[in-house]
């Protein structure tokens, strides 16, 4: 697959924390990229250790990637499965990246090997963008030559992502689909067990949240719980 270079830019500051508006604080509004808050929900909320293993986690995070172009109409999925970049351009320099390698294959590719692909680096490059956006910060590791970890600037916008995962699963909402979207993917890589506490008899169950979303965001939720499934299924064999 092409790999062609693209700038980056400089990400805007996180909003301040403590100014409130329904459904969730506005220091909790996020940069409104779903992989950016999969990867906050797959990390905890101090110390910035990751909740899931590596290949779950970069499949997961790649889905969200493509997630993000998806409902940004800048690509689509084929009726055989395959990817294909439709006309509009992301303002998001990673998000710009992905969508301008999917657009130089002259044969279209299977989403199943665009999740592979992009799960090989999907980690560290969603955690560039959060950090250059003020959500992470990095701190010195006890090692002078290693460049130190990350970690959320702030526990409470890091508990953000679940707040909208709630607001997804409340039937008193208006459905959004970058936050239905949000929920299918956490379920697919492994973060059930995150979201169970948020699930109401009352409310929507997490397959109803999803079920309204269209074809292609659906198809790339189950593409990638498949996908998860075949790698645990390899680690353990």
């Amino acid at each position: 697959m092409h790999d062609p270079s693209a700038s980056r830019g400089r990400g805007q500051p996180a909003p301040g924390p403590r100014q409130f508006r329904s459904p969730v604080n506005a220091g909790l509004a996020g940069t409104g990229r779903v992989a950016d808050d999969l990867y906050l929900m797959a990390h905890h909320d101090l110390t910035g250790k990751p909740l899931l293993q590596p290949r779950p986690l970069g499949l997961g995070l790649a889905g969200g990637l493509l997630a993000e172009l998806m409902l940004g109409g800048s690509i689509g999925l084929r009726y055989d499965g395959a990817m294909l970049a439709d006309r509009s351009w992301p303002a998001d320099d990673l998000a710009r990246r992905v969508r301008d390698q999917i657009a130089a294959e002259l044969v279209p590719r299977p989403l199943t090997e665009w999740l592979a692909y992009l799960a090989r680096t999907a980690a560290p490059d969603v955690a560039a963008r959060l950090e250059r956006a003020g959500y992470l910060t990095r701190v010195r590791d006890w090692v002078p030559w290693r460049p130190g970890r990350l970690i959320p600037a702030d526990p409470d916008w890091a508990f953000g992502p679940l707040l909208r995962v709630r607001s997804a699963l409340d039937r008193s909402r208006r459905f959004d689909p970058r936050e239905a979207v949000l929920t299918g993917l956490a379920v697919a890589c492994g973060l059930r067990y995150r979201l169970d506490q948020y699930t109401a008899p009352a409310g929507r169950s997490i397959e109803e949240a999803t079920g309204y979303l269209g074809a292609g965001p659906r198809e790339l939720i189950a593409r990638t719980q498949a996908a998860v499934d075949s790698a645990l299924l390899s680690h353990r064999t």
